[in-house]
């Protein structure tokens, strides 16, 4: 009888910590001001991962540093160990960014 809780308790552990991340995942909610432009997009992300893509159909994907008024830098790019950008905020045509996690 003992050997049946604990295996019972086990298997409910087990279930929990299996189904724990898709309990608790939390979906971010983003929502577009009509008066934001791409620059007001990028400071709202400042210090946070995102990949933008360019005219050129170019992607880069960096943590945002600092958002100017022209210039937008992008700091620990992924793909490309010790290297930053600054990219020119009117060459942005999309902001991509995790809305949820797991």
């Amino acid at each position: 009888m003992e050997r049946k809780r604990w295996m019972v308790a086990a298997c409910v552990l087990l279930f929990f910590f299996m189904f724990s991340p898709v309990l608790f995942a939390q979906e971010v909610k983003f929502q577009l001001n009509k008066g934001h432009g791409m620059k007001e997009i990028l400071a709202s992300y400042e210090g946070k991962r995102v990949a933008v893509r360019l005219d050129s159909g170019e992607e880069v994907e960096g943590i945002v540093t600092t958002v100017g008024d022209q210039l937008v830098h992008l700091s620990k790019l992924s793909k490309r160990d010790f290297y930053d950008a600054v990219v020119r905020v009117d060459k942005i045509n999309a902001v991509i960014f995790r809305a949820r996690s797991n």
